[in-house]
């Protein structure tokens, strides 16, 4: 048996298996208080279908694309309704070969599956796509399992950002896998990036620079959320081979890392090394980190605006993620979000009405949520849960700023944090526990006059390192805890 499928990590080996029934019964347990401010409304799927839903596309007509990992497309028709039945889907398209990612423009679909970047539009408004035409198809595949591709929407210069997976855990006969690949409205597919292992979505930030997940596995010791930046390496070196064929990547020096070393280091060592920008601390966060959107919403959402959203396929949930840049180097931190979806998130679509579409599957790869697949819309329910809505660094520490007042009582007391550190082992073996682990100390807690955010300064900082910060004991001015107190910062650069 392949090694990935021996080894419990957050690789999202989605292998083929058998079709799987689905049953639309909510027995998945949730955390405590998080339906009172974001609520989950599951669709009722046709009777027999298999929507494993990979990726999704709000249409210019108001009705909501669907990718199934089946090869199949579906529309539904008013997908903001409180119930959304069966009646409301219909099949568009199908014979497609496992499709990641949908974009919409200039009146066609445009699909990135496993072989290409295609696209598909209903001349004749039957509700049935009847033409298919290849865009870009500058990769190879073979016959195994694990070469998925996920498509980006269009970035500001009209392209496709695709990422595709490594044939296996370690390396890659097949050419350009375990890459970055960009594919224009022309059909031009443009190596961009290297250094990719196993990813499970792609999608921008509010500057529109785009990012990605990769799973834990070789030369990834837990799961994380990575920079895309044309040029660069993103830390696996399975792929490195296909660099001497790209012209785009004519005369740079492909990044060799060491083995047994620790990424903040060899980052220091070779520039064209892009450190992880968001390690997600493994099982404490998930497992299988996948779909990424920006929320955009413009507070329809909730007090999020402009921060990331990641899911994970084993833990069936939501992550939060507030970035920030230091030294040119993006880093940030990570919070719990949202548990309880039905199945594997991997599939996600944030629209400008601040709703959240959710797709799942547990095949190939189990799952919290029980249910074979699903898809369900996540939306809030306009009342502000107290949460620690950013983590920014400070020279000696870090401003948490809040999403309602705080207590000074309890946000002064060191009594009500605990703060560690602990990297990772940068390696070609699978994965990696936490390592170099520090405890630093609270040198002082400042609370600001509008009691919305409070100086954490401590002796101890470390470079390339995760600071976990739990605030069990912090309270609101009225009293209650935060919703997830739980925060974890990857820092990469100090500042100058």
């Amino acid at each position: 048996m392949n090694r990935i499928l021996s080894i419990q990590s957050a690789c999202l080996s989605l292998c083929l298996l058998a079709t799987l029934g689905f049953a639309f019964v909510r027995v998945q347990a949730e955390e405590p208080g998080e339906e009172r401010f974001y609520r989950i409304t599951s669709f009722e799927a046709p009777e027999g279908s298999v929507l494993e839903a990979g990726a999704f596309q709000l249409m210019s007509d108001g009705r909501l694309a669907v990718a199934t990992r089946r090869g199949e497309i579906w529309m539904i028709t008013e997908p903001f309704s409180p119930s959304v039945k069966a009646a409301n889907f219909s099949r568009f398209a199908h014979g497609l070969h496992e499709p990641l990612g949908l974009a919409e423009r200039d009146g066609w679909l445009y699909v990135t599956q496993r072989s290409d970047v295609s696209r598909l539009q209903d001349t004749d408004h039957d509700g049935l796509a009847d033409i298919f035409e290849i865009v870009g198809d500058g990769w190879e595949i073979s016959g195994d399992y694990h070469e998925y591709a996920f498509g980006s929407k269009f970035d500001r210069e009209g392209k496709l950002w695709v990422v595709t997976c490594l044939t296996g855990s370690f390396g890659s006969a097949v050419p350009y896998r375990g890459w970055c690949l960009r594919v224009s409205a022309d059909g031009q597919t443009i190596p961009t990036a290297y250094g990719i292992r196993s990813p499970g979505g792609i999608g921008f930030n509010a500057e529109g620079e785009v990012f990605y997940t990769d799973n834990q596995g070789p030369w990834n010791g837990t799961c994380g959320l990575k920079h895309l930046v044309p040029g660069k390496f993103a830390g696996h070196p399975g792929g490195n081979r296909w660099a001497e064929q790209s012209a785009e990547f004519h005369g740079i020096s492909v990044v060799t890392p060491q083995d047994n070393s620790r990424m903040h280091v060899e980052a220091a060592k070779h520039p064209d090394l892009v450190p992880t920008a968001v390690y997600f601390p493994y099982d404490k966060m998930g497992k299988s980190a996948s779909g990424i959107i920006c929320d955009l919403s413009r507070g329809k959402f909730g007090p999020f605006e402009n921060q990331l959203f990641v899911g994970d396929q084993s833990h069936s949930t939501l992550m939060r993620v507030d970035l920030e840049k230091i030294d040119g180097v993006y880093q940030g931190a990570c919070f719990p979000f949202r548990s309880g979806f039905q199945s594997g998130v991997v599939g996600l679509e944030i629209t400008p009405q601040g709703a959240v579409f959710v797709g799942g599957t547990n095949r190939g790869w189990g799952s919290r949520g029980p249910r074979n697949f699903s898809i369900e819309r996540l939306d809030w329910t306009g009342e502000v849960p107290f949460e620690i809505q950013h983590m920014r660094l400070l020279k000696d520490g870090f401003r948490l700023s809040f999403t309602r007042a705080i207590d000074p009582a309890t946000a002064v007391d060191p009594a009500s944090f605990a703060i560690q550190t602990y990297t990772y082992i940068y390696r070609e073996q699978y994965g990696s526990p936490e390592v170099d682990p520090t405890q630093p100390s609270i040198r002082s807690l400042k609370v600001a006059e509008d009691r919305m955010s409070l100086d954490l300064i401590l002796d101890g900082l470390q470079v390339g390192h995760v600071h976990e910060v739990q605030a069990q004991g912090l309270r609101s001015a009225t009293g209650e805890p935060l919703l997830h107190p739980q925060a974890y910062y990857t820092l990469n650069r100090l500042i100058p």
